[in-house]
């Protein structure tokens, strides 16, 4: 009854889960020092002497039944070493189990796996504890490891296991080759002398010759047997040496783990294979050491050779020298193999020559790309430019053919000179291009290089710090950005640590950035605003046609040209009779010494040369002209003949260009009052005097022209039909600033325009109408040049700005009056001034507003009708004008001749002859 109300007591199976326990049976006698051994085993009952007793071990994970179970179910606890936890189960035990362990028998077994005794238990005798509480253990959870890991694990044991024994092999293989063979030489030696000990009473000559047999024998076979020893060693270097590659191949990636195992406990970031690191080892020597693969090279071949070596030495009779030989042999040349005996040998040989194959195909491709390598250097320009006083052109732009020619011929009086050329293109294409020109250098070199002006690595490839002169080309992008492009370029040149030995000229789109660039370059920059320039020469044109051909022909260096050289023989004379001095020259003015090399032009006639000073001259090259003895001169006085007054003109603007407002400045000191500016182009009409306005132009400021306003496209005839064309006096088509980019296009537009114009202008002006009405030649001779030149064009002077040369010849068959050559001008005053520095202030006084410029005279100016004179004699009624002569045009001739050879000889002059002349302006 007590045990049926103790079973109502208890929890259900449902409400309460059984309790587990861990129980172990233990039979047997206990040792006396098993306490003392383990602490954590304690004996909680006394036991009868000699006499069986059942010892039970639960782990009992519910303090409360622990704490309330009887002494048959006291709780006996041992170290984890003794008896070691099970895993946890992962079902519940049925009720079977349950009640199995729930049961009044004793020793019964709950866990069968740590059963430790099986006999029956025996009645322990309960002695009172002197703690209520029993001693528990609290059980360790550990992490149990996922399936992966554990297999990881498992493999890096393995790997490392491996490891283990490869370097095992390595190490205890040679070591137990030599303790064979010292066994082997100590079972010699043990043998030598048993048998002399038994024969030691026989020392008969029979037995001594046979106890040195028998020791030669020893010794022989001794060393026969180090051989066969030194061999054996040779073969498992041999043997161990190819497999060593792959199992370090296979497992180098876990040397790094094993080694900076605490560096990766302390640091977690991610390393890279070592594999791969000696990958990137590898290709960064390759890469960074131009001689790595030859070196890589020569250490496979010795590798080969010695590694050959040693493998024959291990299979052959042959000594080790001897196999080194053989192995040279085999790699040098394959065929060499073929008289081996043997199969190890041939086997070896075999090996060694296709190794020697492998090796000199490397050797082929590294000679192949090292020639291809350095042929495609030369050709794309990365090599280095060798040369000294060379002329450095920077850039690529549509005016490097004309620039070439005019530096090629500046340099024919000393056979030839260097041109280097360094551009963002390729070199061939360069060469090509050049080489499309065809034209001959007469002796000068033009070298290309491929690279960029901003950076001083391909700066220092052309050699920068010693030319004599540096071009810098302005690009073909805007006004703005191409400056923006050859500040930048300048910038680079003083960055150059060497220093640079010549000047630097610099040709800019805008004069506006001018001051900007000399700022940065200092006194060695020399700049050329391309642009600016051939808006006013085209002014110039306009006013005083054929002005254009004379500056082709100062500028280029095919004529005469401007030249500065001292001559002490002159200090002391003046400048009246300096000007005839030169019978191969013309004299035009005087570089002053004491005012810091300032370069006078057209100075006064009593100026007297000093000491220091040089004299600028217009000659047909620098060592052409000396000066002479002074001639006999004719100082006769010029006819009186006033200027004509200026009458108000007419002037048409076809298109528009970036600098249009500096060319309306232009116009406005020029022209009389009440001249009238026609603009037509696509711009709008407000947009125009928006531009015009942010130029710097004042419009309601403009006294002597009146601007009028066309909107229409120039190429467009009914556009064209719609304007005054015979009305006009001058008539000039510009390059439009939306096509400069496009050197063909814009000239084909010109041309086109020009080709309207002037069929407008015959229907309307037929031939009988055709006589000039210019207000502004009418006090000049009736069949003078300029007249021709306008009746040519019907009535109108045509100016046309031209930027490619090749178009030249289809303008002159269109039969205009003019036409600049905007780029080809530009090329030559680049070429003059990278050839003299000097004569770019002598081009700016030329071309600027104010100050001495060029001009066309009529005859009538200076000499009677039919008059005889020498040039000498003009020259010298020039200055009673302030006025330089320099070149004359003849009636009925195509072009003026400036610096005459013959100047003292007497010829008649006609009043249709013009002569071209420096003076101040008018």
């Amino acid at each position: 009854m007590a045990q049926s109300s103790d079973d109502n007591s208890k929890p259900k199976k449902s409400e309460s889960p059984p309790v587990l326990k861990r129980t172990k049976t233990i039979t047997g006698d206990t040792p006396a020092s098993f306490a003392s051994h383990f602490p954590a085993f304690r004996r909680n009952a006394t036991l009868p002497p000699n006499r069986p007793f059942d010892l039970r071990v639960s782990v009992n994970n519910n303090d409360e039944a622990s704490s309330n179970a009887d002494l048959s179910n006291r709780d006996w606890f041992y170290p984890s070493f003794v008896v070691p936890h099970a895993p946890k189960r992962a079902q519940k035990l049925n009720s079977s189990d349950s009640r199995r362990s729930g049961g009044g028998k004793h020793g019964s077994v709950v866990d069968q796996p740590h059963r430790i005794a099986a006999r029956p238990p025996i009645p322990l005798t309960t002695v009172p504890e002197s703690k209520p509480e029993a001693a528990k253990v609290v059980p360790r959870h550990a992490s149990v490891p996922s399936a992966s890991e554990s297999t990881r694990l498992s493999a890096r044991r393995v790997r490392l296991i491996l490891l283990v024994l490869a370097f095992a092999c390595i190490v205890f293989v040679p070591y137990s080759v030599y303790l064979r063979r010292r066994v082997r030489k100590l079972e010699v030696e043990n043998t030598f002398l048993h048998r002399r000990c038994s024969d030691r009473d026989n020392f008969s000559s029979s037995s001594t010759r046979d106890l040195r047999t028998e020791e030669n024998m020893m010794s022989t076979s001794i060393s026969s047997f180090g051989k066969a020893d030194s061999r054996s060693v040779a073969l498992y270097t041999v043997v161990i040496t190819l497999v060593m590659p792959f199992v370090l191949y296979k497992y180098l990636d876990f040397l790094p783990q094993i080694i900076s195992f605490s560096k990766r406990m302390k640091n977690n970031k991610e390393e890279a294979p070592l594999k791969k690191k000696i990958a990137y080892t590898v290709d960064v020597c390759f890469s960074v050491y131009p001689y790595a693969k030859l070196l890589a090279l020569l250490f496979a071949t010795m590798f080969l050779i010695g590694f050959g070596g040693l493998a024959l030495y291990a299979v052959n009779t042959n000594s080790f020298a001897e196999a080194l030989w053989l192995s040279w042999t085999f790699v040098a040349d394959s065929g060499n193999h073929a008289d081996t005996e043997g199969i190890g040998p041939r086997i070896v040989s075999v090996s060694i020559s296709s190794g020697g194959m492998l090796i000199f195909a490397m050797m082929l491709g590294l000679v192949s790309d090292a020639i291809s390598e350095k042929v495609d250097s030369l050709r794309k320009g990365k090599s280095e430019v060798i040369e000294r006083n060379h002329i450095l052109i920077l850039g690529w732009s549509d005016k490097l053919g004309s620039l070439l020619k005019q530096l090629a011929i500046a340099n024919k009086s000393i056979g030839g000179g260097v041109v280097v050329v360094l551009a963002e293109r390729d070199k061939e294409e360069m060469e090509l291009d050049i080489a499309k020109l065809e034209f001959d250098f007469m002796g000068t070199s033009v070298i290309c290089r491929s690279g960029s002006p901003l950076i001083l690595a391909d700066l220092k490839k052309v050699s920068v710090s010693k030319a004599r002169a540096i071009i810098v080309l302005a690009s073909d992008e805007n006004a703005d950005q191409s400056d923006a492009r050859a500040l930048r370029v300048v910038l680079s040149l003083t960055g150059v640590k060497e220093g640079l030995r010549g000047h630097v000229v610099v040709e800019l789109s805008d004069l506006d950035n001018e001051p900007l660039v000399k700022l940065v370059g200092g006194e060695l920059i020399e700049t050329v605003v391309a642009h600016d320039v051939i808006g006013r020469l085209m002014i110039q044109c306009a006013l005083q046609p054929g002005l254009a051909q004379i500056w082709e022909d100062i500028l280029g260096f095919e004529n005469a040209e401007f030249y500065i050289k001292r001559w002490p023989q002159l200090d002391g004379l003046r400048f009246q009779d300096v000007l005839i001095s030169f019978p191969d020259a013309v004299p035009c003015g005087v570089k002053v010494a004491s005012e810091g090399g300032k370069i006078n032009l057209n100075p006064d006639d009593n100026y007297v040369l000093k000491e220091g000073d040089e004299v600028l001259v217009i000659a047909e090259d620098d060592d052409t002209y000396a000066p002479g003895p002074l001639p006999k001169v004719n100082r006769g006085s010029c006819p009186k003949i006033f200027a004509p007054p200026k009458y108000p003109e007419r002037i048409l603007f076809c298109g528009w260009r970036r600098d249009i407002d500096d060319m309306i400045m232009v116009l406005e000191a020029f022209l009389p009052p009440v001249s009238e500016l026609w603009m037509f182009n696509e711009v709008p009409e407000k947009e125009r005097e928006r531009k015009l306005t942010d130029g710097g132009l004042d419009i309601a400021n403009l006294t002597n022209i009146k601007l009028v306003h066309r909107e229409g496209n120039a190429v467009i005839r009914r556009h064209l039909e719609n304007l005054p064309l015979e009305t006009f006096d001058s008539i000039l088509i510009l390059a439009d600033e939306s096509l400069e980019d496009s050197v063909v296009h814009s000239d084909s537009r010109s041309l086109a325009t020009l080709l309207l114009i002037r069929d407008i202008q015959s229907k309307r002006l037929p031939d009988k109408d055709t006589k000039s009405t210019s207000w502004r030649l009418s006090g000049f001779s009736h069949s003078s040049w300029i007249r021709e030149m306008q009746q040519a064009s019907h009535k109108s002077i045509i100016i046309s700005e031209i930027l490619d040369s090749r178009t030249r010849n289809l303008v002159s068959v269109s039969r205009i009056s003019d036409y600049v050559l905007s780029n080809e001008l530009v090329s030559m005053a680049l070429a003059m001034v990278a050839e003299d520095k000097q004569i770019n202030r002598v081009l700016e006084e030329l071309f600027a507003e104010e100050g001495n410029e060029m001009y066309i005279k009529p005859a009538e100016f200076y000499l009677f009708d039919q008059e005889e004179l020498c040039f000498y004699d003009i020259m010298i009624r020039a200055r009673q004008r302030q006025e330089i002569v320099i070149g004359y045009r003849l009636t009925n001739t195509e072009c003026a001749i400036i610096n005459p050879p013959d100047k003292s000889e007497p010829r008649k002059w006609s009043h249709d002859d013009v002569f071209v002349v420096i003076a101040f302006d008018e």
